[in-house]
């Protein structure tokens, strides 16, 4: 692996992003865990159950958590609930073999940042882990729409704009609720990565949210992930 493509699967802190894989099937779960240390990440523990995985999460600290929706004693869905709650900046991506829009809808109000049918292929679930890890939802595809649609439900359909927002917060919103990383709105803006930082902040703090994850639910229910 070069040293580009180690970077592309760096952590917070430049080292490998830290993966947690949670099934209860140990042939899988191994195929799993090959695979993404294959791709440069660094697995920090496979367990079979939810309760483990919530047990563990604070001694191994991952940023990413692959989940499978059916475990036994806590499902998926309960799971990610009390990960995201105990520690807000864990990112959930959820694998079933599952496409039923209930349990799509189910685990992402649990706090899921994306929902991966079993059946992708191996670059598709190591894309979907990268993207996860740099802060982006990932879904498989039509499910998306169905997220996107329901969080829009949920919020009575507003589209209003943020009137306590500034212009250029408001579109750096907009392109970090659409998945985009700060360097890559920085891009598209033609600003510097700190600067995009700095709005992200201030959004943060004129919304009263605490972290990214609550910043980009709140854009998608405002409708601004269009």
């Amino acid at each position: 692996m070069t040293s580009d493509e180690m970077a592309e699967f760096a952590g917070r802190d430049g080292a490998p992003v830290r993966v947690m894989v949670v099934d209860d099937h140990p042939i899988w779960r191994r195929a799993v865990e090959r695979d993404l240390v294959d791709a440069g990440f660094e697995v920090v523990a496979c367990v079979a159950d939810g309760e483990a995985a919530v047990r563990l999460a604070p001694a191994t600290r991952p940023e990413v958590v692959l989940m499978d929706l059916q475990l036994p004693a806590m499902t998926g869905v309960e799971a990610t609930a009390g990960l995201v709650r105990a520690d807000p900046s864990i990112r959930v991506l959820m694998l079933s073999s599952s496409g039923e829009d209930a349990d799509v809808l189910a685990a992402a109000k649990a706090g899921a940042r994306g929902y991966l049918i079993k059946s992708a292929a191996v670059d598709e679930l190591i894309e979907a882990v990268r993207r996860t890890a740099a802060g982006q939802a990932v879904f498989s595809p039509g499910l998306a729409a169905l997220v996107l649609g329901e969080f829009r439900r949920m919020a009575g359909g507003a589209v209003a704009e943020p009137a306590r927002l500034t212009e250029r917060e408001t579109e750096v919103l907009r392109l970090v609720a659409k998945g985009l990383t700060a360097r890559q709105v920085a891009d598209r803006l033609v600003l510097s990565h700190r600067t995009v930082q700095n709005h992200v902040q201030n959004t943060l703090r004129k919304l009263q949210l605490h972290n990214k994850v609550q910043l980009t639910r709140w854009a998608i229910e405002q409708g601004m992930a269009e």
